[in-house]
């Protein structure tokens, strides 16, 4: 029997939607607005920093030879396609966990879109405390860092359902 979409997790999509568009908004005003490399400092442990990724999370694999970036792609892929399989399962009600999915989605898809079209995934978030710098990130890796955390905090404060029928 077929669910109305708007009863699933799938109502939350349109949270998909505006990662996405933040995240290519954004990375299209780095590249038009800034060279490659380029650092335009905005606070004492903030910067933009221009930056071409060619693996994963802190350019892992970044230096293997172009094969990392179908295998990145494929990842994402499967990741986008599994969380909206489980979206579609949820209940709309089950906002945390939706708005999670709803962010890895957005963030995934965001950065399959620069692997596929640039063949690389445009970094642009500097943090850093005196000469010590965070990995240089974007829009797209926020909203999967956030869905994670936010997928890690569901589990310590949902109960699974035998905990809650024995409660």
């Amino acid at each position: 029997m077929r669910k109305p979409i708007l009863s699933t997790g799938l109502r939350w999509v349109w949270l998909v939607l505006a990662v996405i568009l933040i995240d290519f908004g954004s990375k299209q005003w780095v590249m038009n607005n800034m060279m490659l490399h380029e650092t335009q400092p905005l606070m004492p442990f903030f910067n933009l920093f221009y930056a071409h990724n060619y693996g994963a999370a802190f350019s892992f694999l970044a230096d293997k030879g172009g094969w990392q970036r179908w295998f990145f792609a494929g990842i994402a892929i499967a990741i986008v396609v599994a969380l909206l399989v489980m979206m579609y399962r949820s209940r709309a009600s089950q906002k945390i966990v939706n708005i999670a999915y709803a962010l890895i989605i957005g963030g995934a898809a965001g950065n399959l879109f620069d692997r596929a079209y640039h063949g690389f995934v445009v970094d642009f978030i500097d943090f850093y405390i005196g000469d010590w710098h965070f990995a240089t990130f974007n829009i797209a890796d926020c909203g999967i860092c956030i869905g994670a955390a936010l997928v890690v905090l569901e589990g310590f404060f949902s109960p699974s359902g035998k905990q809650a029928k024995q409660g």
